[in-house]
């Protein structure tokens, strides 16, 4: 009986200290400005995403949210900022980890963070991106494509965009004759060059890809991840779509983890353990919060919670545990 007392007791002086340090972590917010930071110009994405985030947590902190964007090199300058801001809580990034992962993967100069160290609050939304050809494309599969024996054309913005990365996945794993034409100047730009028959192809993320598709100037090949997409349920995967050996699995496993960072929130590395899990459970009831949902989903800014352990081990399979040969050979199918 003594025994079970002091279980009980030992249990409650747990829980009560655990209340303790989360009412501590809860009143240093109050009155204060907390920044989100975007690595991009206001009016992009992730601008978007990050004003709609803000009220929310402004709510939840008792604080002020505000959204400050650092564009530069492709947001590497504001993550390497984020790398060593002061571990407080009161700045968190909004980044595209997807882009981040592959910069650090292919040794971008002047890259200095590693985004395995940084602490992780959630990923908001991880989308998969969609092979489009025109609307009046011959082309109604993937195999009409590979059967057709044409050297593609795909629209990319620069030499290392998330448009021009995914067509060298795509043709690296399904052994087609390419060229990735960059100038464009984002996914409209050269979803409208595929319509008007200057490209052959353009990889593009699934929000867009619906509006283009749904504008009736695109066609839809496949989704280019093992999940379907919400918006393209009628259309199949790309391992549904074609026979597919183990090297084209695996490089399409990979294009997919690393797509899989997506929308991540993060936290310069070595939080106070209280404070990051005080703020990961104000992120988890933020981004579950039905009113946000459903302002997303109005203006098609889906939010879709990860948990910042599983964001974490997404990040570490990418960036940690590739193997020096796998890092090469996606730098050498990279550099284009």
């Amino acid at each position: 009986m003594q025994r079970l007392f002091a279980t009980v007791l030992a249990l409650g002086l747990i829980a009560s200290s655990s209340t303790l340090a989360q009412d501590a972590e809860s009143k240093f917010f109050e009155g204060k400005t907390v920044r989100i930071v975007v690595g991009s110009g206001s009016g992009g994405g992730y601008d978007i995403y990050a004003r709609l985030m803000a009220p929310y947590f402004a709510k939840a902190l008792h604080a002020t949210v505000v959204v400050e964007n650092q564009p530069g090199a492709g947001g590497i300058t504001s993550l390497n900022r984020m790398y060593i801001a002061p571990p407080d809580g009161l700045t968190l990034s909004f980044a595209n980890g997807t882009s981040a992962a592959f910069a650090q993967i292919t040794d971008q100069p002047g890259l200095r963070f590693d985004l395995a160290k940084f602490d992780y609050l959630a990923t908001v939304g991880a989308p998969p991106g969609l092979w489009l050809v025109a609307a009046n494309s011959p082309w109604r599969s993937v195999k009409d494509v590979i059967a057709s024996g044409k050297k593609l054309n795909w629209g990319a913005s620069g030499p290392s965009d998330g448009l021009g990365n995914g067509a060298a996945f795509t043709c690296a794993a399904l052994k087609l004759q390419c060229q990735i034409v960059p100038g464009y100047t984002g996914s409209n730009q050269a979803a409208l060059a595929v319509m008007k028959g200057e490209m052959d192809a353009v990889y593009i993320p699934e929000s867009s890809a619906n509006n283009f598709v749904k504008a009736g100037q695109n066609f839809a090949l496949a989704t280019m991840a093992r999940h379907k997409s919400r918006w393209f349920q009628d259309r199949p995967t790309i391992h549904e779509a074609v026979d597919l050996d183990a090297d084209a699995q695996w490089l399409f496993d990979f294009h997919s983890g690393v797509e899989n960072l997506g929308r991540i929130l993060i936290l310069p590395p070595n939080m106070p353990k209280a404070r990051l899990a005080f703020l990961q459970k104000i992120t988890k009831d933020v981004l579950h919060d039905p009113q946000l949902i459903a302002d997303g989903e109005r203006s098609e800014r889906i939010i879709e919670y990860l948990d910042p352990d599983s964001t974490l081990k997404n990040a570490q399979a990418v960036v940690a545990n590739i193997t020096p040969e796998q890092k090469g050979r996606v730098q050498a199918l990279l550099k284009r």
